[in-house]
């Protein structure tokens, strides 16, 4: 919805895909510390059996000692291109982890958007194509390596409902957007 009022989106799991490509050194690196088994025979890295391993044996910091810098460079990278290209441009990050990476103070402005654990299971089960046991077990997995939705919109300076009509949420991102478009115009370029 942002996208489309005007926002320039980067995608932290884009990003991240972009780094464990073969060749890049997250991709090395993820390979030296989490054995060959995580490459595919077409040479990619089975993100399915990484997260089996880092997940299952408590590696997650392991992991994300890898992963989060190299991901906060490239988006300070392309935030930094954006930037100059367009002074005004209003630039978000989608990340599940921004609090968790410390990386809440690169940021002006905090966006937290959540729904009701029930929708989480329901939104990720048809994301995912699984069953709603399946999907479960999943989002408590990956609820657990991140902070309580309650501690994240504390943190945040817009939380946004996504809990109802699809119609109230996007009035509450363009108001939001709207509040962040008048910062962008104030704001001096880099």
């Amino acid at each position: 919805m942002c996208s489309d009022l005007g926002a320039r989106v980067i995608y932290a799991d884009k990003v991240a895909h972009e780094l464990y490509r073969p060749g890049q050194p997250v991709y090395e690196e993820l390979v030296k510390r989490f054995g060959p088994e995580i490459v595919q025979p077409d040479g990619e890295i089975d993100r399915a059996k990484l997260a089996s391993i880092v997940f299952n044996n408590g590696r997650v910091e392991e992991l994300n000692k890898i992963v989060h810098p190299a991901v906060i460079r490239r988006q300070e990278q392309l935030m930094h291109e954006i930037s100059a290209r367009e002074p005004n441009a209003v630039i978000m990050v989608e990340a599940a982890l921004i609090f968790e990476a410390g990386a809440k103070n690169r940021f002006s402005k905090m966006i937290v958007v959540t729904c009701r654990p029930d929708q989480k299971v329901a939104r990720y089960a048809l994301r995912a194509g699984l069953d709603e046991a399946a999907a479960t077990e999943e989002v408590q997995r990956r609820s657990k390596a991140q902070l309580p939705d309650e501690e994240k919109m504390r943190r945040a300076d817009y939380v946004i409902d996504n809990s109802g009509s699809l119609e109230r949420t996007r009035q509450q991102v363009e108001r939001v957007y709207a509040v962040l478009k008048t910062l962008a115009i104030g704001r001096p370029s880099l």
